[in-house]
């Protein structure tokens, strides 16, 4: 039988379990990339490996460290089911050469995945993901694994348990005023989705004033009651229903494995991603009196542009995936990376997604501001104007994509939904820039045979059209 093709995507790979996502193709990945850790001599700086709330994941955790201790690599094992973003911290206190998390993030709960981090406490360089895939297959096509009992590397000295936990609470509170968030008397709906985010807000706010009511708080790796863990609205509906029933003042929610945030207002209605962006940068330009440079996906919203030329910051794109943000927030000294699927990461903290932070910042700035999140987004579109937003999703075969992709490929339109196309960018996907700044989007996901059409623009009687015009083209229309 034909050994399946182990890809990393734009976050790694992630495929069904008991289909392609096997012990044996994970040992593949671990060996792969232990074979590019002694090739670059960063070996001996050892791994740190943890996971997240899905069926089996610290089973696969441990796997993954056997293979690498078979190679001689130390592993520093998370003690238990850690928020993606404390795991990566972790790397900076042990200074080893990366890490590797199973966790398929905000995937159906059919999948999981391995995400492979560096040095530098972030998503691993395209170069450096497209190394690591060639010596998986190699490893793949001599059958090749290198593997120690786990308690007999225990026992060597090879796999250290560490929690994480501890070096990440106390950074965190350099980076904010827990102390003032504690005693701002809010009233917070927290919905971790039923993944590793789950208890990290009750501990956080522990002893204070503010209250939290927790939803979807225990581990269940079947994600009842949403499609997947993803912090958008389609997936959010009894913490939005949950917020009006309490007259609570907002609410935040974290995918899957923490890395991502989704945030709610006081009326229970979701505030999109690129509103969460732009708010984040507006709290720290503003509020905070930060200034650098601003990074975002070319997915994420052009109020980026509008409050840097404010503040006089220079704002960089990339592609999508913080495999492109992370090192283009190292090179130009960021302040604030984001992409459109609700991650962000910031300045004195690591080039990783960070969806515990972003929930205390959103909750610090409207506490600073003494603003409801209705009352901000009013605000926010006080300073650059009204925008509307919206992504939709369709499924296809791996196998169709070939001929979606010559569709979409030869389609050079004009206008689109009556606006004209100032300019095709295909960095990523075909991104139509229309006049007046408004953009239409078609993408492959890089981690799941999706396709996805996004729309931003000034115009909210515009915004359907262009999206089904977006559909249209990709030959996805209803």
């Amino acid at each position: 039988m034909a050994k399946s093709l182990i890809r990393f995507g734009t976050d790694g790979w992630r495929a069904g379990i008991a289909e392609d996502y096997t012990f044996e193709n994970l040992r593949y990945c671990a060996q792969g990339t232990a074979d590019e850790l002694l090739a670059d001599g960063s070996a001996s700086k050892g791994m740190v490996v943890g996971y997240d709330t899905r069926y089996r994941s610290e089973d696969f955790g441990r796997a993954v460290a056997e293979v690498l201790a078979g190679n001689g690599i130390k592993t520093y094992l998370a003690n238990r089911f850690m928020p993606t973003p404390v795991l990566s911290y972790a790397i900076l206190p042990y200074a080893t050469a990366g890490g590797i998390w199973i966790t398929a993030s905000h995937n159906p709960p059919t999948d999981n995945g391995f995400k492979l981090r560096s040095s530098y406490a972030g998503a691993a360089a395209p170069d450096t993901l497209a190394s690591v895939e060639k010596r998986v297959a190699a490893a793949q096509a001599e059958e090749r694994v290198r593997r120690m009992d786990f308690d007999a590397a225990v026992k060597a000295g090879l796999v250290e348990i560490i929690d994480p936990a501890v070096p990440y609470l106390e950074h965190l509170a350099t980076l904010i005023d827990l102390e003032a968030l504690k005693s701002a008397g809010l009233d917070l709906v927290v919905d971790p989705m039923w993944g590793v985010g789950q208890g990290w807000f009750p501990r956080l706010f522990e002893g204070g004033q503010t209250k939290l009511h927790e939803i979807h708080n225990s581990r269940n790796p079947l994600f009842p009651e949403m499609a997947r863990p993803e912090p958008i609205a389609d997936n959010l509906s009894t913490l939005l229903s949950t917020i009006v029933e309490r007259g609570a003042d907002a609410g935040v929610a974290f995918d899957g494995d923490a890395d991502r945030v989704g945030f709610a207002s006081e009326k229970g209605e979701f505030v999109n991603q690129l509103q969460v962006y732009a708010l984040l940068a507006y709290y720290l330009l503003e509020c905070r009196g930060k200034r650098g440079p601003l990074v975002r996906t070319i997915s994420t919203t052009a109020m980026a542009n509008k409050l840097a030329a404010r503040y006089n910051v220079p704002v960089y794109e990339t592609a999508v995936g913080f495999k492109y943000v992370a090192p283009k927030m190292l090179e130009v000294d960021a302040i604030l990376g984001g992409e459109e699927s609700g991650g962000f990461a910031f300045s004195q903290h690591i080039p990783e997604r960070d969806g515990l932070l972003a929930g205390l910042f959103l909750l610090d700035l409207m506490v600073r501001e003494g603003k409801t999140p209705s009352a901000l987004i009013e605000h926010l579109y006080e300073l650059v104007g009204p925008h509307y937003y919206n992504r939709i999703d369709g499924r296809m075969q791996p196998e169709d994509r070939a001929a979606v992709l010559a569709r979409v490929q030869a389609a050079r339109p004009e206008s689109v939904a009556g606006l004209a196309v100032t300019e095709i960018d295909t960095r990523d996907g075909f991104r139509y820039v229309l006049e007046g700044g408004d953009w239409l989007l078609i993408r492959f996901s890089g981690t799941e045979p999706v396709i996805r059409v996004y729309c931003e623009t000034t115009r909210a009687d515009k915004l359907d059209d262009i999206l089904q015009a977006g559909l249209k083209i990709a030959g996805l229309e209803g």
